[in-house]
């Protein structure tokens, strides 16, 4: 993907911009540390970003209670929704400030549009693909989900929903569904239409931070509703006075997850969800040939025992990907999955 050439003045007009921005944190910094050195802040304590809003961050603090706004100490950067930090509150409690940020387990990154990847959200412990009876899953949509999940570090789970729409044998798709669980992956069912039919879902989200993906239609966001119910109610009130749609902030947010609804066991807990529509449209763009070929986890004991170190693991002889389809050890499916995937990066 080739890079946008700016024009000279346009550089101009950005460096400018920059350097504004630059100044007005330096200011803010200096301000910061005065008040420090005032004793207008409170003593240290941790939290957790709960929503970004460019140089402030609202922040719960560890101890429970509600969220503070807070802004960046100047040399702060790149703190997503997610992130551990250090903080001091005001001593009227009416905002805050983030001094410092704690180490990550993990951070889901995105391209912007540049081609540049960005953090997007910080600790998270599960990225939970969503597809549906209806439309119909296609397994190459569902490997280049698991493939994008794979290169973040961060364990993918499947979600099917609309299982009420599931024939009682359950046919070609339950034969799909044995095949992931064959190879590891977790695969969780789902319905929003009968008592009790997120029971799954809801141990499986328990004592986790979560994240859902998956193409339009599934019903991500009738599950998400569901989870959030409060929420659903908020935006849906916006909704009506602005006549504007879910859809109008990219903003990621965490969630503390409700008690289960009626008909799920009482072991399942409470857990973490981080959305937004962002986090949920999850592509292969960023990625190159290499990251794929690792991102399906059956290939990984065969991969450098090819006979030559750059196989393309197309007809090459002596590839050991190849040889391991014939021998029954990777799935053909996955292995043609695999090659439609890397024909696609080669011709975007």
């Amino acid at each position: 993907m080739s890079k946008r050439k700016l024009s000279r003045q346009q550089r101009w007009r950005i460096e400018k911009v920059q350097a504004e921005r630059a100044r007005r944190a330096d200011r803010r910094d200096s301000q910061d540390s005065d008040k420090l050195a005032a004793g207008e802040y409170g003593p240290e304590q941790n939290g957790r970003v709960v929503a970004h809003f460019g140089r402030t961050l609202d922040v719960r603090p560890d101890e429970g209670g509600t969220a503070v706004r807070c802004h960046l100490r100047a040399n702060l950067e790149g703190l997503v929704t997610g992130d551990r930090v250090i903080w001091r509150a005001a001593h009227d409690a009416r905002d805050g400030v983030v001094v410092a940020r704690g180490e990550r387990t993990s951070v889901l990154e995105r391209p912007d549009p540049r081609g540049q990847l960005k953090p997007v959200a910080a600790n998270i412990d599960q990225i939970l693909i969503v597809f549906a009876v209806e439309p119909a899953p296609h397994a190459n949509l569902i490997d280049r989900y698991l493939v994008a999940a794979e290169a973040t570090g961060i364990a993918p789970a499947l979600v099917l929903n609309k299982i009420d729409l599931l024939p009682e044998q359950g046919g070609e798709l339950r034969a799909l569904l044995a095949r992931y669980e064959g190879l590891g992956y977790p695969v969780v069912t789902t319905t929003t239409e009968r008592e009790g039919g997120l029971a799954d879902l809801y141990a499986r989200l328990s004592g986790r931070t979560s994240v859902f993906v998956g193409q339009s239609g599934v019903g991500k966001s009738s599950l998400i509703d569901r989870l959030l119910p409060d929420e659903a109610l908020r935006i849906g009130a916006l909704s009506e006075d602005s006549r504007k749609g879910r859809h109008t902030t990219t903003t990621a947010r965490l969630y503390d997850l409700p008690a289960a609804d009626a008909g799920t066991p009482d072991e399942a807990g409470s857990g973490e969800l981080i959305d937004s529509p962002g986090i949920r449209e999850f592509g292969l763009i960023h990625l190159d040939e290499q990251q794929v070929t690792e991102g399906f986890i059956e290939f990984r004991d065969v991969l450098g025992r090819c006979r030559f170190r750059d196989c393309r693991h197309r007809q090459e002889p002596g590839c050991a990907l190849l040889a391991a389809v014939e021998r029954g050890e990777i799935h053909p499916e996955r292995f043609a999955s695999f090659r439609r995937i890397v024909e696609s990066l080669e011709t975007s």
